[in-house]
């Protein structure tokens, strides 16, 4: 039978998040041609939705596509209430109301927030886009947010990351539902990669904190510069002219990690960086980012963003 998917759209939402899941799913077809999912995209009432892009759109459906739909997804949005306020106001929570029992329901980026605030994410493991995960946290703390993944699949309710994420969400479900050749078949049409493990890293960009941060900066900018030589916590200690336990303790209370998880992620920073924007070695990106040898930089890579070393180069290098 074909599943029927019911694509909310709030006001002010996210035009790239919109789009994905009537790309995705309606591109997923069986052994025969037959369209898998059958798709509409509604509203909470009959008003044209905004998009953060620049236009307006006149949906074909309201709050009523959601009664019958099998699953109901969430893209990304700036509405008010549940974005920045923490609260879930009565016409969201009229419409939530018609989505039937047993039905699933997912979110493409801060699609979550209104996930969390209806309260469906309350003891559950989900994902945002990284760029607003303290605010999420802020809002939501009764959710277990882990910014640093794809997507989450709760069974009943599952999130995704940011924007090409709802990609990876939409081609999950796809396996999930008519398994790996229906999700092959739309990847292969829609042009994009078949399958990112959702525990795969956002690739999320954290620079050192500056100069003046604290009193350990100084220490930091000089193991910046030190990564591929030895880095223990008492060379860092003597460098900052601190006890380990004293800057340890600053340490901490600066970055939120330890100094050994600190230098490990910088050194990681540096791996990434030279597999992006060199054709050095793996064994000399390893020694040169302080990871010591080419099996420590693949376990550590897959470890983190799950993927080797030269699948990232591959991912990344713009020749």
């Amino acid at each position: 039978m074909t599943h029927r998917v019911a694509v909310l759209a709030l006001d002010v939402a996210v035009g790239y998040d919109l789009a994905i899941p009537p790309q995705i799913l309606r591109a997923a077809t069986g052994p025969d041609g037959e369209r898998l999912y059958d798709v509409v995209i509604c509203g909470v009432d009959d008003k044209p939705v905004r998009m953060n892009t620049g236009f307006t759109a006149v949906l074909d459906h309201g709050p009523e596509a959601l009664e019958t739909a099998d699953s109901v997804i969430v893209p990304g949005t700036m509405v008010q209430g549940p974005r920045f306020d923490g609260v879930f106001p009565d016409h969201l929570a009229e419409a939530f109301a018609r989505i039937r029992p047993g039905a699933r329901v997912m979110s493409i980026c801060t699609g979550a927030f209104v996930l969390a605030a209806a309260g469906l994410l309350d003891g559950r493991r989900a994902t945002t886009h990284w760029r607003y995960a303290d605010e999420f946290r802020a809002l939501y703390p009764r959710v277990d947010l882990d910014p640093d993944v794809l997507w989450v699949d709760e069974g009943d309710v599952l999130t995704s990351a940011g924007l090409g994420a709802g990609v990876d969400l939409c081609l999950h479900v796809i396996r999930r539902d008519f398994g790996s050749e229906a999700a092959n078949r739309s990847a292969r049409h829609c042009v994009v990669p078949p399958w990112r493990e959702g525990g795969q890293s956002q690739y999320i960009s954290r620079p050192t904190p500056p100069a003046d941060a604290g009193s350990v900066a100084p220490t930091r900018e000089w193991a910046m510069r030190n990564l591929a030589g030895p880095l223990e916590l008492a060379t860092l200690a003597a460098h900052a002219a601190m006890s380990v336990r004293t800057f340890s303790r600053h340490f901490r209370a600066e970055t939120g990690l330890s100094p050994g998880a600190w230098v490990l992620q910088q050194r990681l920073h540096r791996a990434k960086h030279l597999l992006e924007s060199t054709n050095l070695p793996v064994d000399q990106v390893a020694a040169e980012s302080g990871l010591g040898t080419a099996a420590s930089l693949r376990q550590h890579l897959r470890a983190t963003i799950g993927v080797s070393p030269l699948a990232y180069r591959k991912t990344f290098r713009v020749s």
